[in-house]
This record gives C-alpha cells, structure tokens and sequence, in this order.
C-alpha cells in the first residue's frame, strides 16, 4: 500500500464506545490474543481452521503486526483482550478501506460486541472513505451473517489468490457510506 493511499484514513485508530475498546495492536499483546485465538472452535467455519495452532497463529499475528492496521479488541469497561481486527486494502481511487481479519473469544459470540466493534469502525472509516469492503470465507456463515445485519451486501464470491486462505471459496461483501448513515 502507498504512502498515499495509508494517509487517506488513520487504520490504527484508538476508539471506543461504552461496549469495547479498540487500539494498535502491540507485540507483547500476543499472549492474551492466543489465549483467545488456541480455542478450535473459534477456527471451525472459518477458511483457515488450523489457526489455533501456536506455529500458525503466530504467523498470522506477525502478519497482523506487519500490515500496520491491526488493532486489539478489549471490553471497555475491564480492558480485558477479547479479540482483534483489521482495516487494510486501503484504495484512495475506489475511497475504500477492508475490514477483516476480525476474531473474539467464544464468551462474546451472540453478545453486542461484534456489533460494537463493527459500529466503531465503520463510523471511524466513513470519515475519510466511500465504501468498505469485507472478505468472508463463504462458508463462515456466522460472519456473513453479522456482515448482513449490518447492512453489507454480497458483491460476488471469488477463489483467493496467494493467501492461506487459498482455494477456499470466498464472498466479497460492500457497504457504502449512505447504507450506512441510514441504519439506526
């Protein structure tokens, strides 16, 4: 990504609500991120199901490091670590950044706080982009459909090049900034 894409929108912002709290994510922040991310089960529809594995974990959490727009997920009320997520893909043509890369510990599924750390970072990315795009392993239909409740749309599925996910089917999913302004 360039200089002049990245400085389109802030992607390590510090933001909170009164439900979750979100912040750059850290290195010494891998213990209490692996703690959460050892569970199988957080891994089970997802395209990458081996990510509980400490070696496979640990190179998704360098890339997370690496991709400059990672960001910890704690409760805002304890600070305690309950995830992670990710704005990347930042296109300064297209006024669009992705969000992904999103995990919370099984304590959290079917709580607000998905819905919470989506709200803060759509809000956070509408400030500076036009549309925000989400790649979804099809067959993790517990994302697809939190993404829908939020008013994404499905754009197309795809084969993903390069990545681990890789011969694992996907779905591309948009909102755009007006879809956004009229949720309540």
């Amino acid at each position: 990504m360039s200089i002049a894409a990245r400085t389109i929108i802030d992607i390590q912002p510090q933001i909170a609500n009164e439900i979750v709290a979100l912040r750059p994510l850290q290195p010494d922040d891998f213990p209490a991120l692996y703690q959460i991310a050892s569970d199988p089960l957080l891994w089970e529809q997802h395209p990458s199901k081996n990510r509980y594995q400490r070696e496979v974990f640990e190179a998704f959490f360098a890339d997370a490091i690496a991709s400059g727009g990672a960001l910890l997920i704690t409760q805002t009320d304890s600070g305690q670590a309950i995830g992670t997520s990710r704005f990347y893909d930042v296109d300064a043509e297209q006024s669009s950044v992705a969000i992904g890369f999103t995990f919370l510990a099984r304590d959290y599924w079917g709580t607000p706080h998905n819905k919470a750390v989506k709200s803060l970072m759509l809000d956070h990315a509408f400030r500076f982009v036009e549309r925000v795009i989400f790649h979804i392993g099809a067959d993790n239909m517990r994302s697809r459909k939190a993404i829908e409740k939020l008013g994404a749309i499905l754009v197309k599925h795809y084969e993903p090049d390069g990545s681990e996910a890789q011969s694992n089917p996907h779905c591309l999913y948009q909102i755009e900034k007006d879809t956004w302004a009229k949720i309540p």
